[in-house]
């Protein structure tokens, strides 16, 4: 829902949303871009999250053009989901917020794991926020609150969303306990996050020992592990009912792909017992080819 006020906040109606072609907001929020916002989207190629800025120079226009619709919004995601936890560069985020205020147009940050970002990249999640106009983060992510997001802005930004969450239904009343249980997660759980980020490393090692294909662990670099089981055979929703039958869950996110998260219930053991049911299920794949 932060994403969703966020991009009706920013609209100008009609106006074009600059995205990474596998962002969040485009594969795994259905439509709110075109449907709720009224906007339309290009999907700008990229490499782990972050878009080419060759693309976003080719693609950015005034925001009144004649012929063309012009650029409302740029959008950024970090870490960034569909790459498995990348982290855009703060090099990067500076280029495209470059490229935007060239234009006049705002920059989204879509911050959902910004501090795990900061963490991996040893600096705090404020230095990545003024890459951006706006950003939207969640303390239930590994933050460990039982819900919540934030959007943060300018004031008169944030009067505008406040209408907007209105409108789509998130004005909740007696907030009370999930505030303070939020408040809790930002004073108390970032700096922890390592933790995960080091559970996550060691998981992707485990299963790069049992099949080198699966993952590749210089590629992890926060607390999400996006694993491939095609040279298994097996599609992902079958790995994700085998491991459940041993205890472990995990969830596919792609037809070849299953993807691992770390928090603050998961330590070596349970590491360790998800890489020793993987490796039990590879098994199953080897002795059906054998």
């Amino acid at each position: 829902m932060s994403n969703l006020v966020s991009l009706l906040a920013h609209a100008d109606r009609g106006g074009e949303v600059l995205v990474e072609g596998t962002s969040h907001i485009l594969t795994a929020e259905l439509g709110g871009v075109a449907n709720l916002a009224a906007m339309f989207y290009r999907g700008l190629p990229g490499k782990r999250g972050a878009m080419e800025l060759e693309a976003l120079r080719e693609h950015i226009r005034p925001r009144i053009s004649r012929n063309q619709l012009g650029t409302a919004l740029v959008w950024m995601e970090t870490t960034h989901n569909a790459a498995g936890g990348a982290v855009l560069p703060l090099a990067h985020m500076a280029e495209v917020q470059t490229l935007a205020r060239d234009h006049a147009v705002p920059v989204h940050i879509d911050g959902a794991r910004i501090f795990n970002a900061a963490a991996a990249l040893g600096t705090s999640a404020q230095e990545i926020a003024k890459h951006g106009d706006t950003v939207s983060f969640c303390v239930s992510k590994g933050l460990s609150a039982p819900v919540g997001s934030l959007i943060c802005g300018t004031r008169e930004f944030t009067e505008r969303a406040r209408g907007f969450r209105r409108m789509v239904g998130g004005n909740m009343r007696q907030a009370g306990p999930i505030a303070a249980a939020g408040i809790v997660a930002i004073e108390n759980m970032v700096e922890r996050l390592p933790e995960d980020h080091g559970t996550a490393k060691r998981l992707a090692t485990g299963l790069h020992a049992i099949d080198a294909s699966t993952v590749d662990p210089a590629t992890v670099e926060t607390n999400l592990v996006r694993v491939s089981v095609r040279a298994s055979g097996r599609k992902a929703a079958e790995w994700s009912t085998e491991m459940k039958q041993r205890g472990v869950l995990v969830s596919p996110c792609a037809t070849w792909d299953l993807r691992f998260v770390t928090h603050r219930h998961i330590g070596g053991a349970e590491v360790d017992h998800a890489i020793g049911a993987f490796a039990d299920v590879w098994k199953i794949k080897s002795r059906s080819s054998g």
